[in-house]
């Protein structure tokens, strides 16, 4: 029983390990053939209740207006001005979040520096990957289908609307890039921005010739500039794209993109996200189609680009609950808790709480695992007594598999041997699964901790105690390991079992097999799981000091009869 036991919540956890690294759903559609629309259609027209304030001093023009600004711009575009700037300069709009610098040479990102975080070298971390001035090409950038006017859009000096923006909390600015040619071609590129907020406005036009064009927003190539080495000290970590198309949200790492490309249509948001941070792009569902493009050269690590049509929102920051819940649009579905997500979603409410009185992401750690650990004493206290009961019981089911021998080949003496069994379990009131499911009621708990503390940003570079100073990453001398290897092969000696000696000896390994299985794992899920099996220890002692006194006072009864 005690057998069946172990190795079910064991392949459970490894059937849902298995199932978040590997089972990942990739749809790949031909895209939507790009339609021309109108130039001024990129403002959304209404906004949700749950986003974050408005960054845009200006209310959006309605649908009607947009059409008739595009007309009225198609016609006279040939008759303008040509427009463009003198000299390369860089525009930067810095506020208490972050730090960005544009520019004005394609009008592009070359530079988003969030000022809370820290990168793994401890600099200000930036979403612009290195690979971007490696290769001189620069998120923001646009493409339209047509090559020619792509290349001379991307090379030219556009005006800029102001030399820098400095903005406070509740402030707004906005920043726009203007480039007009003798020929009638436009393009203009508007960004709003907010002191309080990662939230972009986004506004694009293009048009050559005096017709109309669909630009496309590219961010890339990747995102940050966490190295490979890094990346594997986090479980689970990995630069991609995520993609809420329809109700469900596609995800597809950098690594397993095995085609050069990867679309999606009817996308609400596309975001290019690494473990803790997301660059996310709004769309029109109706309209905005994405592509996950993959270029390579020879001699050269290949290289990867998000492309989205009909943007008109974005956030650039971190992979925060809070903020994505308040941002909307179902974006805090970026983070990726897992089956059961919403399990997670409460359990990192409950650690955020605890944490606001107890500001140490360890400690908070411990102290939700012991409020987990009381709330199932009842579930865990029932299992142990059932199994004591099965241990006890032990010698007459002996007897019984002794006396139908034949019951592995002969159908109607394994019937035989089944029924006295299921009566023998009757006549001393034992369920032969009592030991087995409250514990796996409580794998969902588990598997929901384990995905939160895998994947929330506010274990990332968290201290806990001397040696450890990254929650988010391995324990660099494994003694969190060792530690937890220790106790579950204490725990597992202390708990009752119905298993003969030699299957007893053979699950002995399995403290061996779960030490090796959590080395490399984040040094905070280690954390969880070594506090589990301290207060399992404890409660286990409690319970066959319990079960002790029971046995006593019954054995006492009988005597006095």
């Amino acid at each position: 029983m005690e057998k069946r036991l172990i190795l079910a919540i064991f392949l459970s956890f490894l059937v849902l390990f298995l199932y978040q690294l590997l089972f990942v759903k990739k749809p790949v559609v031909p895209p939507e053939k790009e339609q021309a629309t109108q130039a001024a259609t990129a403002s959304p027209t209404s906004t949700p209740q749950n986003q974050l304030p408005p960054v845009s001093s200006s209310t959006p023009p309605d649908k009607t207006k947009q059409q008739e600004l595009s007309t009225s711009t198609q016609l006279a575009t040939s008759q303008l001005t040509p427009i463009a700037a003198d000299k390369e300069t860089e525009i930067v709009v810095d506020t208490p979040l972050y730090r960005a610098v544009w520019s004005n040479r394609g009008g592009v990102l070359k530079s988003w520096q969030l000022k809370q975080y820290k990168d793994d070298e401890g600099q200000i971390l930036d979403l612009v990957s290195p690979q971007a001035h490696e290769i001189g090409l620069y998120p923001f950038r646009l493409e339209t289908g047509d090559i020619e006017f792509d290349q001379q859009i991307r090379e030219a000096l556009f005006q800029p609307s102001t030399t820098s923006l400095s903005l406070q909390p509740g402030e707004i600015g906005e920043l726009t890039f203007t480039y007009v040619q003798e020929d009638g071609s436009l393009v203009t590129k508007s960004f709003a921005f907010n002191g309080d907020t990662y939230v972009i406005d986004i506004t694009l036009q293009a048009t050559k010739n005096n017709t109309s064009l669909n630009p496309s927003l590219i961010w890339g190539p990747s995102i940050s500039h966490a190295s490979p080495v890094q990346q594997k000290q986090r479980f689970g970590s990995g630069r991609g794209v995520s993609v809420l198309a329809g109700t469900k949200v596609y995800h597809q790492k950098e690594e397993k993109l095995k085609e050069n490309e990867a679309a999606f249509n009817f996308v609400t948001w596309a975001a290019y996200e690494d473990n803790y941070f997301a660059a996310i792009f709004l769309g029109q569902p109706e309209k905005t189609s994405a592509l996950f493009r993959k270029e390579t050269a020879e001699n050269t690590p290949p290289v990867f680009f998000l492309k989205v049509t009909n943007v008109h929102q974005s956030y650039l920051g971190p992979k925060d609950f809070q903020l994505l819940s308040q941002f909307g649009y179902q974006t805090k579905k970026i983070i990726r808790f897992g089956f059961f997500g919403w399990i997670a979603e409460i359990l990192l409410k409950a650690i955020k709480g605890i944490h606001q009185a107890f500001p140490n992401w360890g400690v908070a750690i411990i102290i939700l695992t012991f409020i987990i650990k009381i709330i199932f004493f009842p579930l865990t206290y029932s299992s142990t007594k059932s199994m004591a009961k099965m241990q006890e019981l032990q010698p007459k089911i002996k007897a019984l598999r002794a006396k139908y021998k034949k019951s592995k080949s002969d159908i109607a003496q394994r019937r035989k041997m089944n029924e006295e069994m299921m009566k023998l379990y009757k006549e001393h009131g034992i369920n032969p699964a009592g030991g087995c499911l409250p514990l796996l009621i409580q794998i969902p708990i588990f598997w929901g901790f384990f995905r939160m503390l895998a994947v929330s940003i506010e274990f990332r570079h968290s201290p806990f105690v001397f040696w450890i100073k990254d929650l988010s990453v391995k324990d660099p001398y494994y003694v969190t390991p060792i530690l937890m290897g220790i106790t579950q092969f204490i725990s597992q000696k202390m708990t009752p079992t119905s298993a003969d000696p030699t299957q007893q000896r053979m699950m002995l390994i399995m403290p061996v097999i779960m030490t090796i299985f959590f080395m490399n794992f984040q040094s905070g899920l280690v954390l969880y799981w070594l506090t589990n099996n301290v207060l399992q220890i404890g409660q286990q002692y409690i319970m066959n000091k319990l079960m002790h006194k029971k046995k006593r006072v019954a054995h006492g009864k009988k005597r006095k009869k």
